[in-house]
């Protein structure tokens, strides 16, 4: 393959930088990420808003335009025209690396496309932090990012992921942690997991145990903060889920009759059917 500065003309275009910026310590912006936003000539932002605030901390008087999931088909003519001329562009995300589950892939090709250099600065990103120090195996691993929000379509994906060896790597919001583990345990069985929040912030927390751990720790201990869940690959030696039916009384019973305690038995159709002990306790017990 040609290098992309080949055969595109005589001017010299500009440069795009690809910027990470801290997931939440301000201290984990590096030199050279600093360096290169004072330098440029324009930054292509995620959200300015909350760019700025990171400008200003750095005296960064660097002037801004957005590119996000809204304005991008529009916003990248522009920014390509402006590189063309000769000027350079960093592009940053509102927290880690450009590209991973946020803006950025659009402008990276077109660029490739206009044999525009494109440069990439190492530094954050939530995948690979909490991943080093999850205790799972730190390779092969497999970074997902966010699953989709339907029960259906989460179950269509784990399904699809199911045989892979690799540690997986996802994103996932503190609102939907419970319902997304509780699809895992469906798909997966009971494998082991590491529930990361708030990394390199003050509350930063690693939570790990097998999926029924954590969804019991979660039904107490709600959650807050941006989370990264990483989950065991298969080892061969998961169990499949029993397959029950019927009422949530029912339901507990036939896992009774196959040597579950009753308690164990109300908590498990509870994490199976996404409600609290507490109602599934009062179904099987008939309780108005």
């Amino acid at each position: 393959m040609l290098n992309q500065k080949s055969f595109k003309g005589h001017h010299e275009t500009g440069s795009l930088y690809l910027v990470p910026t801290p997931i939440g310590n301000l201290e984990d912006m590096t030199y050279r990420s600093v360096r290169i936003l004072q330098e440029v000539d324009l930054i292509a932002s995620e959200d300015t808003r909350n760019t700025q605030k990171l400008l200003n901390h750095f005296e960064i008087q660097t002037p801004q335009k957005s590119l996000h999931e809204h304005n991008y088909k529009e916003r990248i003519p522009q920014l390509i025209a402006e590189l063309m001329s000769g000027r350079s562009i960093a592009q940053v995300s509102d927290a880690g690396m450009p590209s991973i589950s946020d803006p950025g892939h659009e402008l990276v090709l077109a660029c490739i496309q206009a044999g525009i250099p494109v440069v990439a600065i190492p530094g954050p990103t939530a995948g690979m932090t909490a991943l080093i120090a999850s205790g799972l195996l730190p390779q092969p691993f497999l970074f997902y990012g966010f699953l989709g929000r339907k029960k259906k379509e989460q179950q269509t994906t784990l399904e699809t992921l199911k045989e892979y060896t690799a540690t997986l790597i996802f994103y996932e919001s503190p609102y939907r942690i419970s319902a997304t583990l509780t699809n895992m345990l469906t798909v997966f069985g009971n494998r082991q997991v590491v529930l990361c929040r708030e990394l390199t912030k003050i509350h930063e927390e690693y939570l790990r145990g097998s999926i029924e751990e954590l969804l019991d720790y979660i039904e107490e201990h709600p959650v807050k903060g941006e989370c990264c869940l990483l989950v065991e690959g298969n080892t061969g030696s998961e169990e499949p889920q029993t397959q029950i039916e019927g009422s949530l009384k029912e339901q507990v019973e036939q896992l009774i009759a196959l040597g579950e305690k009753t308690n164990a038995a109300i908590k498990a159709v509870a994490v199976k059917n996404g409600l609290k002990k507490q109602e599934v306790y009062r179904q099987f017990h008939d309780l108005d």
